[in-house]
């Protein structure tokens, strides 16, 4: 019974999690006089000091005493961490940037196919086993791209850049083993002096200093720190298949969100679109079947 409160807890806290970083990606609508460089700016210097209280107060203080040690001791262990600073700053930027310049939907589908690029990766650099539903979602993957590609004629770069860039930082985090919550502080510690310069660069908070932008900019700041912080709490929760599953609920909400801001899915892309949503119900089915096996095997 505890464990299943546990899961349940879990599962609760995650969608809170999803759908807080879904209304995330309709706020940027509020804060139009901004770029999406400064909205970005804004988010990581107000995130990160939330950030900061949460792993001190759930006793995560020890994984940066030892990033930080191996700082000291190894000064190649600089150039990765600058890189995977870059790389999850990058991510960051594009989440606050593309609702306000039309590629809402162009995001969300690099969401969906993600989780696909991060089964393949997996195989290639640390030769993760493919199960046959995992070939079979692939397989789903690869004819939705090659019919945007060859029909659409079009496989939009925000697209591209969330289905490789996130696959290619959580690598880099997993060879520097760094796949943790002290890493992410430390990735968001090395983004502060760039979000600063956007900030200044960008200067329309002081330009329009009132009660108004002003809330909107400490909203934007509440809602990216409770959606880290309720992600971060239903890890522990969830057994590593139901976290996987849950994965999914975000970009089906990215996606209605880009529909209500006016974007639109074209004839041409509509194949696409159900070639990716079938391999995703797919990994789906995998992950509900391996939930269902679970505790079979507890009882032996």
């Amino acid at each position: 019974m505890r464990t299943d409160h546990h899961t349940t807890l879990g599962v609760t806290l995650n969608v809170i999690a999803s759908a807080l970083f879904a209304l995330l990606f309709a706020y940027t609508s509020l804060l139009s006089v901004m770029g999406g460089e400064e909205i970005y700016g804004w988010r990581v210097l107000l995130t990160f000091p939330c950030l900061s209280v949460f792993v001190l107060w759930r006793g995560y203080g020890a994984q940066l005493v030892t990033i930080g040690r191996r700082l000291l001791a190894e000064p190649c262990f600089w150039a990765s961490r600058l890189v995977s600073a870059f790389l999850l700053g990058f991510q960051l930027w594009l989440f606050m940037w593309a609702p306000g310049n039309g590629h809402g939907l162009a995001v969300s589908l690099g969401y969906f196919i993600m989780p696909m690029t991060m089964v393949i990766i997996g195989q290639i650099a640390f030769r993760d086993r493919l199960s046959r539903l995992q070939k079979m979602a692939c397989l789903f993957a690869v004819v939705g791209i090659i019919n945007q590609l060859a029909i659409a004629q079009t496989l939009a770069w925000p697209t591209l850049a969330v289905c490789l860039g996130y696959p290619a930082y959580f690598w880099l985090r997993r060879k520097t083993d760094t796949n943790h919550i002290g890493g992410l502080w430390f990735d968001m510690l090395l983004s502060l002096p760039v979000s600063l310069y956007f900030i200044l660069d960008g200067g329309h908070m002081m330009e329009a200093l009132n009660a108004e932008t002003i809330g909107l900019v400490m909203g934007l700041g509440v809602l990216s720190s409770l959606a880290l912080g309720f992600q971060a709490l239903s890890a522990p929760l969830l057994n590593l298949s139901l976290f996987g599953l849950l994965v999914y609920v975000e970009p089906v909400l990215l996606l209605g969100v880009s529909l209500m801001l006016g974007e639109s899915i074209s004839a041409e892309e509509w194949p696409t679109y159900i070639a990716i949503w079938l391999a995703v119900l797919v990994l789906v089915l995998e992950g509900v079947r391996g939930l269902q096996r679970r505790p079979r095997r507890s009882k032996k």
